[in-house]
């Protein structure tokens, strides 16, 4: 789980190899991460309880704790202090349909026995859906792509089935931004709204049928 997310699951190899990842981000005058940026992990298979703590870098965590929807796994994530550097949630199947959560952080975690499987399955993805990234809390309210991208690790806006999205096109955030991690980038994917704006895809209040898929 390095950026650089589809709905779904960050990251590095579960056998403890790492894929290339972004340099560290450089802060600048108005704390903004470079765009694309995300400080690079060491590897870990690591899948163990919330509340235990782990000095050292930030690596790879796979969790499992059976959330069944994505709000679940949202508020658990959000509720972690100190936050991640960058969380992921993951869509997986085994031993049942849930959300597992993969987490680049310095922290450790424990997961049930039954639930390794989908923690690992977490850790080791190559594609997921971001809720915590550099730069997460400056996307609030009306911005531009242009606005996006200096701002937070985005790497990319585009518009659902057109291609990348114009700088200066505005994107009304709803201060609710949870772009796709694929390969270790992150790409906000949106589409089109009234007046020539954009909206994520993923809205706070999706509709039942497209809820949690």
């Amino acid at each position: 789980m390095t950026p650089r997310p589809t709905t779904g699951a960050p990251a590095a190899d579960a056998a403890g190899a790492t894929r290339p990842v972004p340099t560290q981000p450089a802060y600048g005058d108005a704390d903004a991460p470079r765009a694309g940026s995300v400080p690079a992990p060491t590897s870990d298979s690591d899948t163990t309880r919330r509340g235990s703590t782990h000095a050292g870098t930030a690596r790879i965590v796979g969790v499992s704790l059976g959330h069944a929807t994505l709000a679940e796994a949202d508020q658990w994530i959000q509720e972690l202090v100190p936050a991640p550097v960058l969380a992921c949630t993951h869509l997986v199947s085994e031993p049942f349909p849930h959300v597992a959560i993969s987490l680049l952080t310095a922290r450790s975690f424990a997961t049930a026995p039954e639930l390794t499987v989908a923690a690992a399955t977490a850790a080791a993805g190559r594609f997921g859906r971001a809720v915590r990234f550099p730069g997460v809390e400056r996307l609030i309210g009306p911005l531009t792509v242009s606005e996006i991208l200096q701002r937070s690790s985005i790497a990319r806006v585009e518009i659902l089935g057109s291609g990348p999205a114009a700088p200066d096109t505005i994107v009304e955030t709803g201060d609710f931004v949870r772009p796709q991690f694929r390969d270790g980038e992150l790409i906000l994917v949106t589409t089109p709204a009234a007046g020539g704006r954009l909206v994520p895809f993923e809205t706070r209040t999706p509709t039942p049928c497209c809820a949690d898929h």
